[in-house]
C-alpha cells in the first residue's frame, strides 16, 4: 500500500556561524501507517577529521538518546497508545524530541514522498544523506548500534519495543546501565554486542570487555540474566578470532544467554510470547 511520508536529516554543526555540518542521522514518519523511526550513525571519526575537537561520549551519548526516543514513539503509535494528539509531520515529532537551539544537533528543513516500505525507505534516506559520505578506505566496522536495529526491526513487528527499558545495574565497585531490559522475576538485559570489525586484537578486547564488566557486575543485590545480542564478524579471516572471543564470553560469571543475529526472528517471537503471558498474569 502506498503511503505518504515526511523526513529529516540530523546534522552535526560543530559552529553554527559557519555553516559547516555533517549529516550524521534520517528520521521518517508516515502517519497513514502509524510508522515512526529514526537511524543515526555514531561513528565519529568523520567529525573529527573535519572539525578536530568533538566531545566522541557526549555525541555518541546524545544520538543513542534521540533513537531511544524515536523507538519508544514509535511503538507506542503502532500500539495506538496516547501520544497527546497524532503528530502532524516528522518535524513536529523531531523538534519535540531535539528543540532547536544553538546546540550542534541541528534538524533539517522537512523533506517528503511516497512509498510503499517506510523502514526500506528510511534505510535508502539513510545511506543516500548519511553513509555515501563516509570515508572508508576498508571495510567498515560495525557499531553495537548497527546490530542492534538487526533485532530492533523483529522487534518492532512484535510490540515489544515498548516493553524495554533502561536499567542500571550497581554493584559493590562499579554500576552498568543496559539501554534495553525487562524484569520478569530477575532483570533480563539485552545488550548488541558487535564483533564484525576490522582486526582480530580487537574482538577480543571487546570480548574480554564484557568479561571484566560482567565480573564486575556479579556481586550487585539484584538477580538479571545478561542476553548478549551477537553480531558475527562478515569476514572468513576473522571467524578463528571469534571463536577465540566467545570462548572469552563463556568464562562469563552471570547466568548469560547468547543471541546470533540469524536468530532474531526466532528470539523476537519468544520474547513477544513471554511478555505476553506475563502481562496475562499480572
Amino acid at each position: 500500500m502506498k503511503t505518504t511520508y515526511s523526513f529529516v536529516v540530523l546534522r552535526y554543526a560543530h559552529d553554527v556561524v559557519s555553516g559547516e555540518f555533517v549529516n550524521v542521522g534520517v528520521a521518517l514518519y508516515a502517519p497513514e501507517v502509524k510508522y515512526i523511526d529514526c537511524l543515526c550513525n555514531t561513528r565519529y571519526g568523520r567529525l573529527t577529521r573535519m572539525f578536530i575537537t568533538v566531545d566522541g561520549d557526549y555525541f555518541r551519548g546524545l544520538v543513542k538518546y534521540i533513537e531511544a526516543r524515536f523507538e519508544e514513539m514509535g511503538d507506542k503509535l503502532r500500539s495506538e497508545l496516547p501520544l497527546h494528539g497524532t503528530p502532524k509531520n516528522i518535524a513536529e515529532i523531531a523538534k519535540s524530541i531535539l528543540p532547536p537551539d544553538d546546540s550542534s544537533l541541528q534538524w533539517s528543513e522537512a523533506g517528503g514522498g511516497i512509498t510503499d516500505d517506510p523502514a526500506k525507505t528510511l534505510e535508502e534516506l539513510y545511506v543516500r544523506f548519511v553513509e555515501r559520505y563516509e570515508e572508508r578506505q576498508q571495510r567498515p566496522r560495525r557499531e553495537d548500534g548497527d546490530v542492534w536495529r538487526v533485532f530492533k526491526r523483529e522487534l518492532e513487528t512484535r510490540h515489544v519495543l515498548s516493553h524495554l527499558k533502561t536499567k542500571r545495574i550497581v554493584a559493590q565497585n562499579y554500576e552498568y546501565e543496559f539501554q534495553h531490559a525487562w524484569k520478569n522475576q530477575k532483570w533480563h538485559l539485552y545488550e548488541p554486542v558487535s564483533f564484525d570489525l576490522i582486526e582480530p586484537d580487537s574482538l577480543l578486547d571487546k570480548a574480554n570487555r564484557w568479561l571484566g564488566r560482567a565480573m564486575t557486575l556479579n556481586d550487585s543485590s539484584e538477580p538479571f540474566k545478561l542476553h548478549l545480542l551477537l553480531g558475527e564478524p562478515a569476514l572468513d579471516s576473522l571467524r578463528s578470532a571469534y571463536t577465540k572471543a566467545e570462548n572469552i564470553l563463556n568464562k562469563i560469571p552471570v547466568e548469560k544467554e547468547f543471541v546470533r543475529e540469524r536468530d532474531a526472528q526466532e528470539f523476537s517471537e519468544t520474547l513477544a510470547s513471554e511478555i505476553a503471558v506475563h502481562d496475562d498474569k499480572r
